[in-house]
């Protein structure tokens, strides 16, 4: 079958079907694929996750750009994402049929190395209720609490550059995971600071709307008037937008959703659209619509990605067309020190040039993207510009958000670093020994109710 026959023949009938690494041989884009990437498919596969589908794999990639293609770099293994001593060791141990306990430790070492846990999501993300850690739950900023629902932490495909990627591996102790809501809401009623509840993942409308609703409904039904807005995280728009529109509970989410609107709080999608081209097809914008019609916000946002979303013609056009579809721009964010970032990753400072050469690009509709900002240990730092100031160049910057409220719009200056590409990178200006945030990590209070 040729690969636009395979196109014209998907058949969203049949469901979602998953391609990951122990089926793809079974789908004729394996056969679309040149030797040399099945082997990286092989290799880097086994040590990071792959998740994609027919919907992505035949109607947002270009198989004759690959393995150059945006959507192609953003959904399947890349061997830069390995350094080269890790993929030939990999690769060695597969050839060699190394036993699976071999094989499997040196994948763990190797996931050692890609800092699973950035930015105090463990150590101090994790509130205590009652004197025990809540499962599932993460309370980094005074006004919004993550929930993980447990059957939600897989997604329709993986992104290649995730900084979630430990939910997907089936290994205890990395994932994030709650079986219940119960406990999320008898730690909400005694937060009244908290605002907004984010369903997240993975991706929580990977679940049969039942499963969400039984998580949904007791929360809404709880009397827990401080709790005003509910986001959920999803890439479902685009990597399955049936989920809105041909899944045979797509109806039940959607009344689901007005539920939410109905009971007095606002419902948000956070969509993550990582490339214009995602936004091309007609089924996703009529999922786009609908989900809209039910008085749902969706809200953009992404990481800026190289090899995927680095220039300013992209972001631009991303803006454009959410605006277009009634679609809010919100975050353009830094791609973390987590994974491959050493494949992904661009410096602070071309990542600044970006964003500010696509703003300009857009109207004040679209002008609501801030970024490029940093979810870093202390908060989400956002990258102003650069500036001469006196005989020194450096960074402005800003905490969007921060563990610490009266730090949110506070500027500082960190010297300018033109290799910087996180927040750990950088160094104080005008000979200060640091910032005016920096503390010792263990001193920082997790949220705790006694």
């Amino acid at each position: 079958m040729t690969r636009k026959a395979a196109a014209r023949s998907f058949d969203v009938t049949k469901g979602y079907r998953a391609i990951t690494r122990t089926n793809i041989e079974r789908f004729p884009e394996w056969t679309w694929l040149p030797d040399e990437l099945r082997e990286v498919v092989r290799v880097v596969g086994r040590v990071l996750p792959f998740r994609t589908n027919p919907f992505v794999t035949r109607r947002l990639i270009d198989w004759e750009r690959i393995p150059e293609d945006p959507i192609y770099q953003l959904t399947f293994p890349q061997r830069g994402m390995l350094t080269e001593e890790e993929y030939a060791s990999i690769e060695e141990l597969i050839d060699d049929e190394a036993s699976a306990d071999l094989l499997d430790r040196t994948v763990r070492r190797i996931h050692g190395r890609l800092n699973p846990h950035p930015a105090g999501q463990v150590s101090h993300n994790v509130p205590i209720l009652h004197g025990h850690p809540l499962e599932g739950v993460q309370h980094k900023y005074p006004e919004t609490v993550l929930f993980f629902p447990a059957q939600g932490q897989t997604c329709h495909a993986y992104c290649s550059y995730c900084f979630r990627w430990p939910q997907f591996l089936q290994r205890p102790g990395l994932r994030f995971r709650a079986r219940s809501p119960q406990p999320l809401i008898r730690y909400l009623k005694l937060q009244p600071e908290v605002t907004d509840l984010l369903l997240t993942g993975g991706d929580p409308l990977v679940m049969k709307t039942a499963l969400i609703e039984r998580y949904l409904a007791p929360i809404l039904d709880a009397d827990i008037d401080h709790l005003r807005n509910i986001r959920i995280g999803t890439k479902a728009l685009s990597y399955w937008p049936y989920r809105f529109l041909a899944d045979p509970d797509a109806d039940d989410l959607l009344r689901l959703f007005e539920r939410v609107v109905e009971s007095g709080r606002s419902l948000a999608l956070m969509a993550h659209i990582c490339h214009d081209r995602e936004l091309e097809p007609e089924v996703v914008r009529r999922a786009i619509r609908r989900v809209r019609s039910a008085g749902v916000e969706i809200r953009l946002q992404a990481p800026l990605i190289r090899h995927v979303n680095d220039s300013p013609e992209v972001w631009s056009g991303i803006w454009r067309r959410a605006v277009q579809l009634g679609m809010i721009p919100y975050y353009m964010f830094v791609e973390r020190n987590t994974g491959a970032q050493e494949y992904f990753a661009v410096s602070l400072h071309r990542a600044q040039q970006i964003y500010h050469e696509a703003i300009r690009q857009v109207s004040g509709l679209a002008r609501t993207a801030r970024g490029p900002s940093m979810s870093a240990f202390p908060g989400k730092v956002q990258i102003l510009g650069t500036a001469q100031i006196g005989v020194e160049r450096v960074f402005v910057l800003q905490f969007l958000q921060a563990r610490e409220p009266s730090w949110v719009g506070r500027p500082f200056f960190a010297r300018y670093d033109p290799e910087a590409r996180w927040l750990d990178d950088l160094k104080p200006a005008f000979g200060q020994r640091r910032f005016f945030f920096e503390r010792d990590r263990e001193g920082w209070a997790v949220p705790t109710v006694a």
